[in-house]
């Protein structure tokens, strides 16, 4: 098993040469795909892969985990530079208007490809879209959800806002690997809803710095560890500078930061021993 991935923009970069933005995008590559886990604010993304010599044109999926502007702004600008790959996304995230009222209340609605056709999956249920990539969607809020939440809204037709459900948030599971998103359905809900092996988690969590208390994210981490004793987490964008501090402090090396440039392999191309490498371009 052979697993790659490279984000290509974050909140953080490592260096100057790197555009940031509040938005995320991942490009996963495994032996059979090569897969955009969702697209960023803007087309920030595309001059991060042409810097890193990551050719977009090749890619065979698009996931897009929800409908925030953040993860779907870049979608359009995408669809402009490849003409071939599906884009796999759950209808209520198209054709939702949603909004935070962090802060100065304002749309955090994607605006969406004027063609969105035959290349469109949509997806409402949990289901396997293509051989060994799955997708799970609607999943279910046992367990504590993130409490930024809270600010986060859809506009319905009467023109109310009505606090966000997440039924537009999906995520994606192949190869051993989990990507969360944003994680807003609360990153244990997403674990519990995968029933496969998790070996690596990479995503938001959606833990703001001023939301959960010290003690919660702590008990968060105590879980992970416990519960998930082969998973190692990577997390960056909605996941705060204080909050990664408080769980690393439980999780040690099972919880990792990246940022606009991180690559890591897991496994070997080729087929020999396992191993596992990190580095910024």
């Amino acid at each position: 098993m052979y697993i790659k991935w490279t984000v290509l923009t974050d909140n953080r970069a490592k260096d100057t040469t790197f555009k940031t933005e509040h938005g995320l995008s991942i490009l996963l590559e495994t032996a059979r795909y090569r897969i955009l886990l969702d697209t960023g604010a803007s087309d920030a993304f595309i001059g991060n892969a042409k810097r890193m010599g990551v050719d977009l044109g090749t890619v065979d999926y698009v996931f897009i985990s929800h409908g925030h502007s953040d993860h779907a702004g870049g979608l359009r600008h995408f669809m402009e530079v490849n003409k071939k790959a599906k884009v796999i996304v759950a209808p209520e995230a198209v054709c939702g208007r949603f909004y935070s009222m962090r802060n100065d209340p304002h749309s955090i609605t994607t605006v969406w490809p004027e063609e969105m056709g035959e290349r469109f999956i949509m997806v409402d249920h949990t289901c396997e879209v293509d051989d060994g990539i799955h997708v799970m969607a609607r999943i279910p809020q046992t367990h504590p959800m993130p409490k930024a939440n809270r600010h986060l809204f859809i506009k319905d037709e009467e023109g109310n806002f009505i606090p966000d459900d997440f039924r537009h948030e999906l995520a994606l599971y192949t190869d051993g690997l989990l990507f969360t998103g944003c994680a807003h359905s609360g990153l244990e809900n997403i674990l519990v809803a995968c029933p496969w092996p998790v070996g690596t988690v990479v995503g938001g969590f959606h833990l703001l710095d001023g939301h959960e208390t010290g003690s919660e994210l702590s008990d968060l981490a105590r879980r992970l560890t416990d519960n998930y004793p082969q998973t190692v987490f990577h997390t960056s964008h909605c996941t705060g500078d204080m909050a990664y501090t408080i769980m690393k402090k439980t999780m040690a090396n099972r919880l990792n930061a990246f940022c606009c440039g991180t690559i890591c392999e897991i496994g070997d191309a080729k087929g020999g021993a396992r191993r596992t490498m990190m580095k910024y371009d």
